[in-house]
């Protein structure tokens, strides 16, 4: 079987395409070859050496997949072998064959592309947290998804836009009209503008009831100040820290350095909330996350989850694909296929 692997910390060419053994399942698990391979932004900070989550180097990383069924443990019921699938394995996903428990496995529908499929699980069940889980979005409200033209961020537009909220999102100017066609209420350009003076304007000085930031440091405090009165911040990356080698390390202490202090008696005070999400720590809630993935599966099959692809890369392509990620070109997810 292949794997893309990290190789050492650094730039994109630490990424190499090598051969292992073949896993054998356990008796809870099963084999899937896979069809394709989804990218997330902690990959990149594992690369580079940032995500303190990520195992010790070399590694292959990747956290959700789709493919065929080819082999199932004792305790796993015959008839998953030849099914359509897709679902989470925690890191060893940018493989032509993964090995993990039937429990982060999830049957594919039939609407979906293997492409499409392996675009859900981290985005969606991250967005559905983030929104729906301890952000308790309302019809009523209104939202500011940082990022909004990324993977989370259109899974965040999908799902406030079937609550009913109001939605306002940064992103770079030339996104803007795909964007607003994904039904997006306010696009605001972050990098020729202040997004939070823009946001003011657009909110009558009001603010939002919600707002998701993967950015980090600094710009935490300034999402908080756009709060409207119990309005709730979720953080869920530092994607701010991003670079290589050494000035990676150095952004990534500035970055911790402007972080924000939420003290309780200002929380109070100011009837604010804020709250983090990182889906990687909670392979201890598989029950919980079936659930959620239950709510996602349905809204695939009442139509209105539809899965953005921006682009796919094979696995020699896989520096080219963190590239073109680290660039902010993407609009959607990026995936890798063997």
């Amino acid at each position: 079987m292949k794997r893309v692997m990290i190789t050492k910390a650094g730039d994109i060419d630490v990424l190499k395409v090598q051969e292992f053994p073949a896993p054998s399942p356990q008796d809870h698990e099963v084999v899937i070859s896979t069809k394709a391979c989804g990218i997330n932004f902690a990959d990149i900070l594992a690369r580079q050496g940032l995500y303190p989550d990520a195992p010790a180097l070399p590694t292959c990383v990747g956290y959700e997949f789709s493919g065929i069924v080819t082999q199932v443990g004792k305790a796993v019921d015959d008839s998953w072998i030849g099914r359509a699938v897709f679902g989470l394995s925690r890191f060893n996903g940018y493989a032509d064959t993964v090995c993990v428990p039937i429990d982060q496995v999830f049957e594919k529908p039939d609407s979906l592309t293997f492409e499409q499929a392996a675009a859900i699980p981290v985005n969606y069940l991250t967005a559905w947290q983030l929104l729906v889980v301890m952000g308790s979005l309302t019809a009523e409200d209104s939202l500011l998804i940082h990022n909004v033209g990324g993977g989370v961020g259109l899974a965040a537009l999908e799902i406030a836009k079937h609550i009913g909220a109001t939605t306002y999102g940064t992103a770079s100017p030339g996104k803007h009209h795909f964007l607003k066609e994904k039904g997006l209420d306010h696009a605001i350009d972050y990098r020729n503008k202040d997004w939070e003076q823009t946001l003011k304007t657009l909110t009558n000085g009001r603010g939002v009831e919600l707002i998701t930031d993967p950015i980090g440091g600094n710009h935490w405090r300034k999402s908080y100040r756009s709060l409207r009165d119990t309005g709730r911040l979720g953080m869920f990356g530092i994607s701010a820290a991003s670079d290589s080698s050494w000035k990676g390390k150095l952004k990534l202490l500035k970055t911790a350095v402007q972080m924000p202090f939420f003290h309780p008696i200002n929380l109070m005070d100011n009837n604010k909330a804020v709250f983090g999400v990182n889906m990687g720590h909670l392979w201890h809630e598989t029950p919980k996350i079936r659930h959620w993935m239950m709510h996602i599966i349905e809204g695939v099959n009442d139509g209105w989850v539809n899965p953005h692809v921006d682009c796919t890369f094979n696995f020699d392509q896989a520096a080219d694909a963190h590239q073109y990620i680290e660039e902010r070109k993407n609009k959607g997810k990026v995936l890798l296929t063997p």
